[in-house]
């Protein structure tokens, strides 16, 4: 299907006011998870708390945004897009003003991971509709490359912001200046272009919207939930009044993984009836059968899960493991966060030019030596010229992948699908950066226990009796805290000081390794993320809308 056609601004006239205001409002949705991956240590001192509650925190936005998405985009169909984009941002103002105030986790959990998570839900399908009616052409394209350099901007300043505020200020800065740019964004809205409004009245299908998001959040949270409840055995369980539900012996994670499969093929059943009763869908299937649809959200939700990924278990080793600071960790990612951006910016340029496929598929091969340069940088310090190498080449990756994906999804549908096709985004997105930060950040945890059991029940200078108690208590998994922090801990528990050293030192080198296993982890993820790459177009989205739609 060719690019979409409708009510657009002439190309000669389009204005860059719309793409501006559409761009700070994507910037600001995604800032907020990098700010928290690192300042977590401070939210955790702040607000006396753990780190497994703000990852909770974390991974209940991700499941917010995930689980309603589909709905967030029909309601664009029902109140206008401008008028959901309008209403999203007022709740997520809402919600970051109560983030910014929080006085303990709980008020973290409504306003973060609810509020903001229900204000995201209407604003992201919003954003990539109105681009739609606001330019045409190579402009279209163009504007799709710079809201995803908005968004690969935030996930790469980010932290850098983040670490800035957190270290110099406080990290409820940058939610009370989110709250500020919603101000700002809902005084200029009249400057972006409206979709057109349908001409009947439309109707929420409401159980459509029930069953997807059962579906979509039972597949969410039993990713999130593998780390902590393991993939297939047990190494933590759901509790009930005391009781562990660990049904046939496994982990309750495939049960919800499984069961979301289920309530989803019956979401699409009921949704396949609708159509045929000539009722309003929440979404019609047969968009899902898109070839270049398909492959657009295929490539989003791996990117996403690598750059997620990623992004969760380097900061965590730098301020966790290593002991530093936000802005610290920070200025670590500014080489990534940089080289993101810009190759945003520059792959927007190519795809006048260039294929979607040829650009996404040298952003893949580049992001795939960034990794494996990451895996060869390892060292206890993560500091030398060849770890910045290593971040350079991910960021460029990332960015020039992420630049096209966004006018390939978009340019699928036609004008009545546009709303579906940018839920649809914005689920692969969430997807992929549940299953990122659930997959690797789980692997990261497994390595680390492994490592460390096996190389204490390998030393003979360790007494059984320690050996046992360690692997015991590492059972569900080892805690990821400094050295010194550990070494300490055992020192405490009355361990002698030559075991406490040997097991520091087997700590130590368990984490190098949890990490590698880590990366490795997402440098398989990059090598399967190739073949995706054959499934989008192997033409320029950017050509002239006759030509485009031939």
């Amino acid at each position: 299907m060719g690019v979409n056609a409708g009510p657009v601004a002439p190309a000669a006239k389009a204005s860059l006011i719309p793409i501006a205001l559409l761009s700070a409002a994507q910037f600001i949705m995604v800032l907020d998870t990098t700010v928290m991956n690192v300042a977590i240590s401070q939210i955790v001192i702040d607000l006396d708390t753990s780190i497994t509650s703000v990852q909770a925190a974390i991974t209940l936005y991700t499941l917010v945004m995930a689980a309603f998405m589909l709905t967030g985009s029909r309601l664009g169909d029902l109140f206008g897009r401008r008028r959901t984009l309008a209403i999203g941002l007022v709740i997520y103002g809402i919600g970051s003003l109560t983030t910014a105030l929080s006085p303990n986790m709980t008020v973290l959990y409504l306003g973060w991971s609810f509020v903001e998570g229900f204000g995201a839900v209407l604003v992201i399908p919003a954003l990539a509709t109105l681009i739609v009616s606001n330019y045409t052409g190579a402009q279209r394209a163009l504007a799709y490359g710079i809201l995803a350099a908005a968004m690969g901007g935030a996930a790469g300043l980010g932290p850098l912001i983040g670490g800035v505020a957190t270290t110099e200020f406080s990290w409820r800065y940058v939610f009370a200046g989110e709250t500020v740019v919603v101000l700002i964004l809902l005084l200029f809205l009249r400057k972006i272009r409206d979709a057109p409004k349908a001409e009947r009245k439309i109707h929420v299908d409401v159980v459509g919207a029930v069953l997807s998001a059962i579906g979509l959040g039972l597949v969410v949270l039993g990713i999130l939930k593998s780390s902590t409840w393991g993939w297939i055995l047990p190494t933590g369980a759901l509790t009930i009044n005391g009781t562990e539900i660990t049904p046939l012996g496994l982990s309750m994670v495939p049960y919800m993984i499984v069961a979301g499969a289920f309530v989803l093929g019956a979401f699409l059943s009921w949704e396949a009836k609708v159509v045929r009763d000539g009722r309003d869908p929440l979404l019609d299937p047969k968009v899902l059968r898109i070839g270049q649809l398909q492959g657009g959200l295929s490539m989003l939700t791996a990117q996403q899960t690598i750059l997620a990924g990623t992004f969760f278990v380097v900061p965590v080793y730098l301020q966790v493991v290593l002991g530093m600071d936000a802005l610290d960790t920070g200025i670590r990612l500014l080489p990534l966060s940089l080289a993101l951006v810009v190759m945003s910016a520059v792959g927007a340029r190519l795809a006048a030019k260039y294929a979607p496929r040829q650009i996404v598929t040298l952003g893949v091969v580049i992001l795939l030596a960034g990794v494996v340069a990451l895996l060869a940088s390892i060292d206890p310090e993560l500091n030398s010229t060849s770890f910045r190498l290593a971040m350079v080449l991910f960021g460029a990756g990332i960015g020039l992948a992420l630049s096209q994906i966004g006018n390939v999804i978009m340019s699928s549908v036609g004008q009545e699908e546009a709303n579906a096709a940018s839920g649809l985004q914005g689920t692969a997105q969430n997807l992929g950066a549940s299953l990122g930060t659930a997959l690797i950040g789980s692997v990261l945890i497994l390595a680390l226990t492994n490592g460390l059991q096996s190389r204490i029940l390998e030393d003979p200078q360790i007494s059984q009796s320690t050996k046992d108690a360690i692997v015991q208590g590492t059972e569900k998994g080892a805690a990821i805290v400094p050295v010194p922090v550990a070494e300490q801990q055992l020192t405490d528990a009355g361990l002698p000081p030559d075991e406490v050293q040997r097991i520091g030192d087997a700590y130590g080198e368990a984490q190098l390794d949890g990490l590698r296993t880590a990366l490795f982890i997402a440098a398989l993820l990059a090598i399967g993320a190739l073949p995706l790459a054959r499934r989008l177009p192997a033409a320029p989205l950017a050509a002239p809308e006759a030509a485009a739609s031939a």
